[in-house]
This record gives structure tokens, sequence and C-alpha cells, in this order.
């Protein structure tokens, strides 16, 4: 068993090369020899969002806080509450973050593969993050 303790490991702000607007980043947990996956709370200040990216092995993101959009390549922007589960599958280019008046916080998981759990692309345009009004 092991347990971390809240605050053992600092909040970091999201770089700026994967988000656009303020966001902050609480780590939960890491891959080790025997788990694959790592968690963050993620949280979004209204505006905020991340960059297009993937992920080798999918993400699960759990919306604990606040209204958010979601959005795959090629599909629809969804609006997510609160208790909302969300699935990305395997290698599926997508964004999510804060509304445009409204934050937002999520734990995102995602499997580690060959060291990687995350790509990051381009940033979301600001007239693709409008054209979600």
């Amino acid at each position: 068993m092991e347990i971390t303790r809240i605050g053992t490991k600092p909040s970091i702000k999201g770089p700026a090369d994967w988000f656009t607007g303020a966001v902050r980043i609480d780590p939960l947990f890491d891959p080790n020899e025997a788990r694959r996956a790592a968690a963050a709370t993620v949280t979004f200040e209204p505006g905020a969002r991340t960059a297009w990216h993937t992920h080798p092995l999918g993400q699960t993101i759990i919306v604990v806080s606040g209204i958010g959009w979601v959005q795959r390549e090629g599909g629809a922007v969804e609006v997510v509450h609160p208790g909302d589960v969300v699935w990305f599958a395997p290698e599926e280019r997508h964004w999510h973050g804060a509304t445009s008046t409204h934050g937002m916080s999520h734990i995102a998981i995602q499997e580690n593969l060959n060291g990687k759990v995350v790509d990051w692309m381009e940033q979301v345009s600001d007239a693709q993050y409008q054209g979600a009004t």
C-alpha cells in the first residue's frame, strides 16, 4: 500500500506549449514499475484549454467542478459537468478545457506506453474555441 498525502506534490502552472490561458496542474500519481497510469487534477480558468493532443493508450477525464468543453477532431464540441466521465480513445486527437464563462476542474488519467503518456500538438485557435459557443 502507498498513500500520497495531499500537499506532497507541488502544483505547477500549465506550460504555455500545452495550454492556452491560466491552468494549474496538481499531480496525483505517476507510473511506476507496477502501474502504467498517471493522473492529475487540472484546473482551467474561464477561457483556458489544452492544445490539441493524443494519448497512446487513451485518456479518461472525470469532471469534478465547473463547466467545460471537450472535442475530438471532426466531432462536435460537447458540454461537460461535474460527475461526467469522458473517454478519449488511443491516438484520438482532442482538446478539453473550461467554457468561455466558467472555470472547470477535472481529473485526467492516462497510461504510459514506452515512457510516453501524451503527444502535444498545435494550440486550439481562438476561432476554433470561439466556435464552441
